[in-house]
């Protein structure tokens, strides 16, 4: 990665369609009324901000898990996964990532592994609080590793976020740090990690996805604790 690249990171490709008509509603804007010209380059610039795709460093040494996006930890309980990935009822460990409306909306495999299932589920658009958002449209993916541990990664639509989009299918194989969707405009993904896995973050803890190490399938170490500091 060079430094261009930091500071000024490629778009996304999914941001064409709203880059394009937001040059020309400014080119229009500029036409009837300089002040209109100048709010619609303002939205356009925020749009290319939001579809920005930097890359990513992402480590590669088998077994480690990364996080799937960009964001705020905001819980880590115990979560049965969807019902759609029938991946059963026992609890698993499952961090909850927020993300901001200026966050990366990349989301990143967190593992290699095989897509088991790749499951939309329609729903509402409520605030995408757990416990609050059980009935917010979603996607699930079921993650398979060699080693047999699966673990499952679910995009959720929020209260602004009108759309899901995901890349990947049932049968493909991924790499860590793969690109494999993205949520517009916002707002949560959730990462149920396999039962024998604890995680090596905190609430709180800022996220960078395909590079913040979130478990490890090779760690004995208990689930971290944390402070502000």
């Amino acid at each position: 990665m060079n430094l261009y690249d930091s500071l000024l990171p490629p778009i996304h490709r999914e941001g064409y369609p709203f880059l394009i008509a937001g040059v020309i509603a400014s080119l229009i804007g500029f036409a009837l009324w300089d002040p209109l010209g100048w709010i619609a380059v303002i939205v356009t610039l925020a749009i290319a901000y939001f579809f920005r795709d930097p890359p990513r460093v992402t480590p590669t040494r088998p077994g480690l898990v990364v996080a799937p996006a960009d964001g705020l930890v905001a819980v880590i309980d115990q979560a049965v996964p969807p019902e759609e990935l029938e991946m059963g009822e026992e609890p698993r460990s499952r961090i909850v990532t927020f993300l901001h409306i200026n966050d990366v909306h990349i989301n990143r495999v967190p593992i290699a592994a095989t897509v088991v299932r790749s499951v939309h589920r329609a729903g509402a658009f409520a605030i995408a609080l757990p416990g609050k958002s059980d009935d917010n449209e979603r996607q699930s993916l079921r993650l398979r590793l060699a080693s047999g541990k699966e673990l499952a990664v679910v995009q959720i639509a929020g209260k602004a976020a009108r759309r899901i989009v995901t890349w990947v299918k049932d049968g493909d194989s991924v790499v860590t740090g793969q690109r494999f969707g993205l949520i517009r405009f916002g707002s949560r993904v959730d990462l149920y990690l396999d039962p024998k896995m604890r995680p090596l973050v905190v609430v709180g803890q800022r996220m960078v996805g395909g590079e913040t190490v979130v478990a490890d399938e090779k760690s004995r170490e208990a689930a971290r604790v944390g402070e502000v500091r």
